[in-house]
């Protein structure tokens, strides 16, 4: 796997880290036709380093770190062990306006106006039983300082475990919801921060979108009130980048947060049908597409070339359902 992560390693660093320190990720947009922004990087672990540690530093979930690095000790990686940083990733199908959230990911992107540039952060998502929303909404209102006014369900779940919450949490260091909030359209769900940033890249929330609070405050400052929001549950990415076609693969979920049991012989053909202008002029490979869809590392891999144009200027069609058991 770490040879083909280095393969890919192709973009520049400089943009990849334009924000400093900070875990929030800024990236040029590609050319118009390409798909894919950021690059992979890989690095030698410190005795102290930790995934949830690095995830934080380069603007990750811990679930993301997991995935691109099966057989780490996430807690002791170990002084030396390279590390893969997933930060290069298949932009989401459809316009590129507004807030678009991946469930499957973990991830938001935010792409603003008469900009250039996509922002995309790592988010905490609904847990199993307490699904976040799939669907278009936006923005409606814009908070600092929030107070948390728990609902009488999750104040019920937490006096059953014998840790009862009071009817109000005042801003500050102990209140779950951080330093700012943002409503949506869906009534009681909310883009905020947290006081328990290891939550970031799982399925921790009650339904809500958690995000680092150096991550919160900038899209804070950014987004206007009104700006769309799209949460899509795709878990299959296919893009193009430089004459060729990507893949980039999630662990599916279900839309209430659970693991899923879903065909991804079906899933993947459709992810696959909703890009007509790859499927319809690209030859897979299908043996690569089985090795990306099996490892569910949310790595983007090449997977297929431009295909040759037959005589009378036609070209073949790809899609053959019947080619790739993926189970």
């Amino acid at each position: 796997m770490l040879s083909r992560v280095i393969a890919a390693c192709s973009l520049s660093l400089a943009a990849l880290l334009s924000a400093g320190p900070v875990s929030a990720i800024e990236l040029p947009l590609p050319a118009p036709g390409d798909d894919i922004v950021g690059q992979v990087q890989v690095i030698k672990a410190k005795y102290e380093d930790t995934f949830a540690d690095l995830g934080e530093k380069y603007g990750l979930g811990y679930s993301e770190m997991i995935a691109a690095n099966p057989g780490v000790d996430a807690w002791l990686p170990g002084v030396g062990t390279e590390i893969i940083i997933p930060t290069r990733f298949v932009l989401p199908a459809g316009p590129r306006e507004g807030v678009v959230i991946n469930l499957a990911e973990y991830r938001l992107y935010y792409f603003p106006k008469d900009k250039n540039v996509v922002y995309t952060y790592a988010l905490g998502i609904g847990r199993e039983g307490w699904g976040s929303p799939v669907g278009s909404t936006s923005v409606i209102a814009k908070t600092k300082d929030p107070a948390w006014y728990p609902p009488a369900s999750i104040r019920a779940e937490h006096a059953a475990d014998g840790d009862p919450l009071p009817t109000v949490v005042p801003p500050g260091p102990d209140n779950p919801l951080g330093p700012y909030k943002m409503s949506l359209g869906f009534h009681g769900y909310l883009i905020h921060g947290s006081n328990k940033k290891f939550g970031i890249g799982t399925r921790t929330s009650h339904g809500c979108f958690r995000m680092y609070n150096w991550d919160v405050t900038q899209l804070f400052s950014m987004i206007p009130v009104g700006t769309k929001v799209r949460i899509i549950n795709e878990p299959y990415k296919f893009g193009r980048s430089e004459g060729k076609i990507y893949l980039e693969a999630h662990a599916p979920i279900d839309d209430n947060g659970d693991p899923s049991v879903v065909d991804k012989h079906t899933a993947v053909i459709n992810a696959l049908l909703k890009r007509e202008d790859i499927a319809s002029q690209m030859q897979m490979d299908w043996n690569v597409v089985r090795e990306v869809v099996a490892a569910e590392d949310g790595l983007p891999v090449a997977i297929a070339q431009p295909q040759q144009v037959q005589q009378g200027g036609s070209v073949a069609a790809t899609v053959d359902q019947d080619a790739m058991p993926l189970q």
